[in-house]
């Protein structure tokens, strides 16, 4: 099973110095149909303003990733932390017993395009945390492990039995990738086109996958993506 979720058939929201795409619902935008998928329950595409974002707020038991796709993002909060997230790397808070954050376009002039991921911890209650890195390097097929349970190949920790992988295709590479029995995916195309299993996938679209044994990638364009491997 496939279920492709279209680019412009997700939700919208419009401030001013905000232009994000929601895939499932979040903030006023809501569809009882698109809550979420296994344990992912945000995916955000956000564009950002120069010298604008979002102030403090609170966040409680969630693991949120930042995926940097343009500029750059200051991250600030109650923890200590203070940095900043260039393209190329990636970002990842455990929200747990409670934090608060403010995330900020600081170039004066540059755009900030990011996409923001929220998933359901393994378990409530976790010291709140953060970790920065770059990007892995890609295997031989295209893939770097972004996160996953035990921060192998230098990847990310997340507190749930969850990989995220980014893959940077170029125009007519092909690649297969199992997917085990009983696990489910998600596809997320940042930018680019791919068919998967043959099914065409343009920029913003995604994929909701189960029942699959594997999946098939054909980069119909220059592409970037990233796929979950979910329970």
């Amino acid at each position: 099973m496939i279920k492709i979720r279209k680019a412009a058939e997700r939700g919208h929201t419009q401030i001013g110095w905000l232009d994000s795409r929601h895939s499932f619902s979040f903030g006023d935008y809501y569809d009882p149909k698109q809550m979420g998928f296994s344990v992912l329950r945000v995916i955000n595409d956000d564009v950002v303003a120069p010298a604008r974002g979002f102030g403090t707020h609170p966040h409680r038991d969630m693991e949120i990733l930042t995926y940097v796709t343009q500029g750059a993002v200051e991250h600030r909060d109650s923890i200590g932390t203070h940095g900043v997230i260039p393209a190329g790397e990636v970002q990842i808070m455990s929200a747990g017993t409670g934090i608060q954050h403010s995330e900020m376009n600081p170039s004066p002039s540059e755009p900030l395009r990011l996409l923001q991921i929220w998933m359901l911890p393994d378990a409530p209650g976790i010291k709140p945390r953060y970790e920065q890195r770059p990007l892995p390097r890609p295997d031989r097929e295209g893939f770097a492990l972004v996160a996953s349970p035990d921060g192998r190949n230098g990847s990310l920790t997340v507190h749930q039995d969850v990989a995220i992988d980014a893959a940077i295709l170029p125009k007519d590479a092909s690649v297969v990738r199992p997917l085990p029995p009983l696990r489910k995916a998600y596809v997320q195309i940042v930018r680019g086109g791919v068919t998967l299993n043959g099914i065409p996938l343009g920029p913003g679209d995604g994929a909701q996958i189960a029942d699959e044994s594997q999946l098939a990638f054909s980069a119909t364009d220059d592409a970037e993506l990233l796929l979950f491997d979910l329970p």
